[in-house]
């Protein structure tokens, strides 16, 4: 689960990190309880990365001007996601970027302190471009974070001022300590900004906190409960329905069952010359309900132009994917190039439903990924 910036950043000043003053609004109309004065960060509270390139966090240098983005950002779509929350915080004057966070090397089975003299630019960059301005460093899970790991990556990040180490020190450990408590799978600031006045402030926060432990978080868990958070309403509505659904940019849809085939058939879809618009499992032993409801989100979607369903039926009876096949096309009248490759359990039943209604059936993925890709480019 992510936490929103603004969320994350409350949870790091309640450690004593140090964040930039800031409000969270939800409407226009909550600008005017804002005490800050211009020039002020205008950032959309969506869960996704690269914000600031997607128009996502602006500055405003005039009250006016500050009106107008939050009217346009709010209810605006940035990556596919609408923005409800805006958090409006004060311009920082910083004098030099970090990166610091704490994550998990599933390798080594252990937590892992990252850090970079590089902050504000994406650490994957930095990592490729130049690695050797990457600090590691690994915590032993049964000891903790300790003083002097935490003044070694300081030593190498540059930091040399004996009171600005004390402080990044305890930072470092503040920040496992969320990373502990909340179980975590990433606690990050990029930046960790060093200001013109010689103080440390986490400008950016990120959190992520293992599904699997939500709980033993109520309140987080709620919140998953109460909104869509990275979700997009698409994502949203197949989650409640009880499918695995991931938007992507193409115009063929995809529908599997089991992560791996339906991984594999996006790849084969990408080979031959497609562009997959999603990732849809409808999972194992899907009902005729589920997958008439998983078939309508892709004959209403209106970027999909061509449908590949690739089921090998296990505990996934064939003929029921294929009754939901033909109740999704009845209820919505929307017809689109289908083709579909149906093995296993109660097959031949299956592939007699669809057959009925003149649905081209494969027998081989790789004849039914060419095809689908050939019908959405002749269409």
């Amino acid at each position: 689960m992510k936490l929103y910036e603004f969320e994350s950043k409350r949870i790091f000043s309640s450690k004593g990190i140090l964040v930039p003053k800031g409000f969270v609004i939800e409407r226009v109309e909550d600008l005017d309880k804002i005490a800050l004065e211009p020039p002020l960060i205008v950032k959309a509270q969506i869960l996704i990365a690269s914000r600031g390139k997607l128009g996502g966090i602006v500055k405003a240098r005039s009250k006016d001007e500050l009106r107008d983005l939050v009217s346009k950002l709010l209810g605006a779509s940035i990556g596919g996601l609408r923005v409800r929350k805006l958090l409006i915080e004060e311009v920082v004057n910083i004098a030099k970027e970090y990166y610091l966070s704490i994550t998990i090397d599933r390798l080594k089975r252990k937590p892992v302190v990252l850090a970079s003299s590089e902050g504000g630019v994406d650490i994957e960059e930095v990592a490729r471009r130049e690695p050797w301005k990457i600090v590691k460093r690994y915590i032993d899970p049964l000891v903790g974070l300790r003083d002097y790991e935490v003044r070694y990556v300081a030593y190498k990040l540059g930091i040399k001022n004996p009171k600005l180490i004390r402080v990044f020190t305890n930072i470092a450990k503040a920040m496992y300590s969320i990373f502990t408590e909340y179980d975590c799978e990433l606690v990050e600031s990029n930046p960790l900004a060093l200001t013109t006045e010689g103080r440390f402030i986490a400008v950016d926060a990120k959190i992520i906190v293992d599904d699997n432990a939500l709980y033993r978080h109520r309140d987080l868990q709620e919140l998953v409960e109460k909104e869509a958070r990275e979700y997009t309403e698409i994502e949203l509505k197949a989650k409640k329905l009880g499918f695995s659904y991931v938007e992507l940019d193409g115009n063929i849809g995809i529908i599997g069952n089991g992560a791996g085939l339906t991984m594999a058939t996006m790849d084969l879809v990408k080979y031959y010359g497609g562009r997959p618009a999603n990732f849809l499992d409808v999972g194992g032993g899907a009902r005729a309900d589920v997958v008439r409801e998983a078939v309508k989100i892709l004959l209403l979607d209106p970027k999909v132009k061509g449908i590949f369903i690739n089921i090998l039926g296990g505990i996934t009876r064939a003929d029921e994917i294929a009754k939901g096949v033909i109740e999704a096309l009845r209820e919505t009248g929307v017809r689109k190039p289908l083709v579909v490759r149906l093995k296993g359990t109660r097959e031949e039943e299956g592939r007699r439903i669809l057959s009925e209604e003149n649905i081209p059936l494969y027998d081989d993925m790789d004849e039914a990924a060419k095809r689908i890709v050939e019908l959405v480019k002749e269409a």
